[in-house]
């Protein structure tokens, strides 16, 4: 699909969700009310499944705030979903936790201070509407961690109309604070339903609302009407593969929709001017070789073989490549934030130190942030990061650590190098993103000693990560 039928769909649709106050921004006032926060996280959204990185799937809600906000260049996450999650409400690398992968175990102590938590005593209203998957188990709640308001789906997953998980345990956990619910309807309007009502009800104090979509994570489907959109359009020609696709595509439209109709709420009740509007991936997208999906139930059973796309990045979700772990970001804040692109990386835990100094509060305790407040350069005050590190570890030692334009990757015992590198070595790996962004070039062997300065510094990350996890869980057991 050419880039001119993304505009001529974005001009002609007349519920465009955003027409209202599409133009110029208006000159920034000073004000001592504390904003509100508004934090969209899609799940499993590769680098090139959004409209302003060129790809073939209509976004034009994000790529408005991405155009007209603060685009996040190099934002890094993690290679899968709840460590991106906890380090995003602890502001902490989610190994200092021991955690390193998707999990349905607790992932915090009940206790931890989080983003949520911060803010409540602050006198925020807070509430998560979507997925939470930091311990699927009621016991550990979003309620327990600092949220006023829970509704959702506590694991990795469901089915987007039966709202079902694997067999198990944890095969139905769709609620409203804690207490089971069926209901029927696709989550992406559910969550967005739940979200326009919570906002609604609403008074003078300030919020912070989170909303982590279930979308685009499998199992894929979307509203007939929304596949539709797609009809006309050809992705493979593998029809298993093209139907796959055009799902796909569908959800993420229907997504960036519902995105739309909680933005024009906001602009509906006048909260607009006052509201910080963030929209983030957890990780990257992932290939499908043999159909996936079914796994989760549902009535039929949604298989896809085919999901999203990274390109031009290397590698993908569950991998420390750029295509795993480097994902679409932007903040936009209607006058107050003027239109600009943040190059340096930044890290997912940056957001609870630069959201709390963005709303002129302080931590009632040492935060012990692995993120820094990026607010300058956000406003443009700042323009580079020097030599900051930033350090990912991931399941199976293929870990990531970037310092300045190097980046160092381990394979380690990783499933994803036994599957793709069976007998071939699988030394630590070493890329100037700068020069080579899409890690063609392994310097390893060119460049030692700035080899043995990364692996240094990894080896020194990970022995903290050793002394916090005692620190955290002492002698509390997981429950």
């Amino acid at each position: 699909m050419k880039r001119r039928t993304f505009i001529k769909t974005w001009t002609l649709a007349a519920s465009c969700p955003l027409s209202t106050f599409l133009g110029s921004l208006p000159h920034s006032e000073k004000s001592t009310k504390k904003p509100n926060i508004l934090l969209f996280l899609m799940d499993d959204l590769g680098w090139g499944d959004v409209g302003y990185h060129g790809g073939d799937i209509q976004t034009p809600v994000i790529d408005f705030l991405a155009q007209q906000g603060v685009e996040l260049d190099q934002h890094y996450g993690y290679p899968q979903c709840s460590p991106t999650r906890l380090s995003l409400l602890t502001g902490r690398y989610s190994s200092r936790f021991g955690i390193h992968a998707a999990t349905n175990d607790q992932t915090m102590p009940l206790g931890t201070s989080t983003l949520a938590s911060q803010l409540k005593k602050n006198g925020y209203k807070t509430a998560l509407i979507g997925k939470w998957h930091l311990g699927s188990d009621y016991a550990f709640l979003p309620n327990r961690y600092g949220f006023d308001h829970s509704y959702g789906n506590m694991t990795g997953a469901c089915h987007p109309y039966d709202h079902t998980y694997r067999k198990g345990r944890f095969e139905r956990t769709w609620h409203r604070n804690g207490k089971r619910v069926d209901e029927k309807g696709h989550t992406t309007d559910l969550i967005t339903e739940e979200a326009i009502r919570w906002l609604k009800g609403q008074g003078e104090k300030p919020w912070f609302l989170y909303v982590p979509f279930l979308a685009v994570h499998l199992p894929v489907g979307a509203p007939q009407k929304w596949i539709n959109t797609y009809r006309s359009v050809k992705f493979s020609e593998d029809p298993k593969i093209d139907e796959s696709k055009r799902r796909y595509a569908a959800m993420v439209s229907h997504t960036d929709d519902a995105m739309g109709r909680i933005i024009r709420t906001l602009d509906e009740l006048g909260l607009l001017d006052n509201t910080m509007i963030i929209f983030l991936s957890d990780n990257g997208s992932f290939s499908i070789q043999d159909g996936g999906g079914d796994e989760y139930g549902g009535d039929p059973p949604l298989i896809s073989f085919a999901t999203g796309s990274n390109f031009p990045l290397r590698g993908e979700k569950s991998t420390s490549y750029e295509g795993g772990i480097r994902v679409p970001g932007c903040i936009y804040w209607k006058g107050k934030l003027a239109p600009n692109k943040v190059t340096s990386p930044v890290s997912i835990t940056d957001w609870m130190p630069t959201l709390m100094f963005a709303s002129r509060l302080r931590p009632d305790r040492d935060m012990l942030w692995d993120g820094k407040n990026i607010w300058p350069l956000l406003t443009g005050e700042r323009k580079d990061t020097a030599q900051r590190t930033i350090y990912i570890r991931y399941d199976g030692g293929m870990n990531a650590l970037r310092k300045g334009d190097w980046k160092l990757v381990t394979l380690g015992d990783s499933e994803w190098a036994r599957d793709r590198m069976p007998g071939e070595d699988r030394s630590d790996q070493l890329f100037n993103i700068s020069e080579d962004p899409y890690e063609t070039t392994d310097l390893a062997k060119k460049r030692p000693k700035i080899l043995a300065e990364l692996q240094r510094i990894l080896k020194q990350e990970m022995a903290r990560d050793a002394q916090s996890k005692r620190a955290i869980w002492g002698n509390k057991p997981k429950l």
